[in-house]
């Protein structure tokens, strides 16, 4: 497989970017939904610095992503009503606005909290209010919640739409995204004259039929 996009698919490169953060978000999700109700403790904090170093990942992988994606040709759409195509590249660039915004959210929050920020425990990252806002924090955590809800939504609406072209629409959306996977329909080979059999050079062709005579 290809590692860059082609006109009718999405190559290796974009494919495993798609699912890496797609795998992440999730799973980013599910902890920051847990922890939020946990006591505090020495788990807690690991558990916050476990998510927070995965947010710091996905934020690389968002850059990454997006620099993939300016180099490489976007596949030519499937055919489609236009509100679709329109409402598909709406919920597309949604994503990655957000796919930015919640972990310079995330890192902006823990910054103006006066907490020092650092991935997996290896990479001091600098703080990006100098110091503790209480003025920012609640800004910033506020941008952080509500993007994460608007973020679960556009997911399931974005997870949906691909079901509903793959099992209703019965189309290759789904398929060209998915690894190992690529079953296009053939175009039905072109018919040309030289594909034509030869009947002027077939010995049938030039045999003459002999004449009935008395």
């Amino acid at each position: 497989m290809a590692l860059s996009n082609s006109s009718v698919l999405w190559g290796s490169g974009a494919r495993s970017l798609h699912w890496l953060m797609a795998i992440l978000i999730v799973v980013l999700g599910i902890v920051g939904l847990y922890m939020a109700g946990l006591p505090n403790s020495p788990d807690k904090i690991r558990i916050y610095a476990i998510h927070k170093s995965v947010g710091l990942t996905v934020l690389a992988l968002a850059i990454l992503r997006l620099l993939w994606r300016l180099g490489n040709r976007r596949p030519t759409d499937l055919p489609m009503p236009a509100w679709q195509a329109w409402s598909a590249h709406a919920v597309h660039g949604l994503l990655y606005v957000l796919m930015f915004a919640l972990p310079l959210s995330g890192w902006l929050y823990n910054s103006a909290s006066g907490y020092p920020l650092q991935w997996f425990w290896t990479v001091q990252l600098p703080s990006l209010t100098g110091g503790a806002d209480p003025a920012l924090k609640p800004i910033a955590h506020a941008i952080h919640e509500w993007g994460f809800y608007v973020l679960g939504a556009l997911v399931i609406a974005h997870a949906g739409a691909a079901l509903r072209h793959h099992f209703v629409d019965r189309d290759e959306t789904l398929l060209r995204m998915l690894p190992g996977l690529r079953r296009f329909r053939a175009e039905p080979p072109a018919t040309t004259s030289s594909s034509l059999p030869n009947i002027e050079k077939h010995p049938s062709a030039t045999a003459t039929i002999p004449e009935n005579k008395p």
